[in-house]
């Protein structure tokens, strides 16, 4: 492959890269057309023992760390495939892993890793709060050896194809507590049961295939053992969650940004206008060059985010930085390849535009890229918060 850097894992790569081979462009084009799940592909993925990576070989897994989840994601959009469909199964694990109980653990992760069980849904957002998440308004009421869940989230991506979902909601009210962070908890929620019977999915068409959906709560049901570890403390165990969230997002740019590179860099060879190949001008060359390097320094940072979070250093801002850096090169290098392919850039066929609207998203979500520059200026630059 084209400028390829120096590889880490570099069998799970190999690995994945096989696996890719069988989902062809056209595979993931009549998805897009028919707005359908790729369920061959996820389980193949779940077979092939790539989503378990973090989850400890005593429970099925891998055990491996960070770094390896994002070498995966990394190939998977590289090879033109899309791990969006599947990715959250990672980085969920982050806030079962690190603080659900023994016996919550020994329950599900045994299932997940084998794909008996699906984990994708992540339930944080919600329409009034947004990326303020202090003020979601979700709230579980303790009830005997239960809880009884109202309200709403958006954004939920996955929630139709997710037998299980890390969902956060208040236990206490916004109002009662002595910061804006405590008083919310999290459960796990088993769709399974839920659906019919107090949850209500509803799908959002968007510009992209990624199975969005809004979640209603009517006096859903929650078993109290659903708890995952204290009650109030569920925005600091989200966080276990995020920072992965955002690394493993990162790497999908990093594989989204080669994608391009590639494509436009075998195009600007072999296309020849007015007797030569058009990657002998500048005016192709230098945006390529431009968006390797830009995708070199960000890949950087994303590998020096997930070793610190598999060090288990405090890189939050390290995450932040490395989603910004490498959704915004990952962008750069979409733009310079639609360039380069002129109207074949926006044809179906070449797959160049499915992954040009597939990477757009990650400029706004996870996390907005205001977002994190306002993080790094409080956090690491010390200015007074701007919210």
């Amino acid at each position: 492959m084209i400028g390829t850097h120096t590889e880490s894992f570099p069998e799970i790569r190999e690995a994945v890269r096989r696996l890719c081979a069988d989902f062809p462009g056209e595979y993931w084009q009549k998805l897009d057309r028919e707005r359908a799940y790729p369920t061959e592909f996820v389980r193949a993925l779940t077979e092939a023992g790539f989503l378990s990576v973090l989850i400890p070989e005593e429970y099925g897994g891998s055990g491996l760390g960070l770094q390896a989840a994002t070498a995966v994601l990394e190939e998977v959009h590289r090879s033109g495939c899309n791990g969006g469909a599947c990715h959250a199964q990672m980085y969920t694990m982050g806030t079962v892993l690190k603080h659900g109980s023994a016996e919550q653990k020994q329950r599900y992760l045994p299932k997940v890793a084998s794909g008996e069980l699906r984990l994708q849904a992540f339930g944080v957002t919600e329409p009034t709060a947004g990326t303020d998440t202090t003020r979601i308004r979700t709230f579980a009421r303790k009830e005997g050896d239960k809880y009884v869940v109202n309200g709403q989230k958006i954004w939920i991506s996955r929630a139709e194809h997710s037998d299980l979902m890390v969902l956060l909601v208040r236990t206490t009210p916004r109002e009662e507590c002595a910061k804006p962070s405590g008083g919310m908890s999290v459960l796990l929620v088993d769709m399974r049961e839920a659906l019919g019977r107090g949850l209500t999915i509803r799908p959002i068409r968007t510009m992209l295939n990624h199975a969005t959906t809004e979640l209603f709560f009517d006096d859903l049901e929650v078993p109290a053992e659903n708890l995952i570890g204290e009650e109030g403390k569920g925005f600091k165990y989200i966080l276990s969650g995020m920072n992965a969230e955002r690394i493993l997002i990162a790497s999908e740019c990093i594989g989204d940004g080669r994608f391009f590179i590639d494509r436009a860099t075998a195009y600007a060879t072999d296309r020849s206008v007015f007797g030569r190949a058009i990657g002998e001008n500048q005016g192709i060359q230098f945006p390529i060059a431009r968006a390797y390097v830009q995708l070199s320094a960000a890949a950087e940072m994303v590998d020096k985010a997930a070793r610190m979070f598999d060090e288990g250093q405090n890189g939050g801002t390290e995450a932040n930085m490395a989603k910004m850096l490498a959704s915004e090169a990952s962008w750069y290098a979409a733009d310079m390849c639609i360039q380069t392919h002129g109207g074949f850039g926006f044809a179906e066929e070449y797959d160049i535009e499915r992954k040009f609207r597939e990477t757009r998203l990650y400029q706004v979500a996870p996390i907005s890229t205001n977002l994190i520059l306002s993080h790094v200026a409080t956090h690491a630059l010390g200015l007074p918060k701007s919210f």
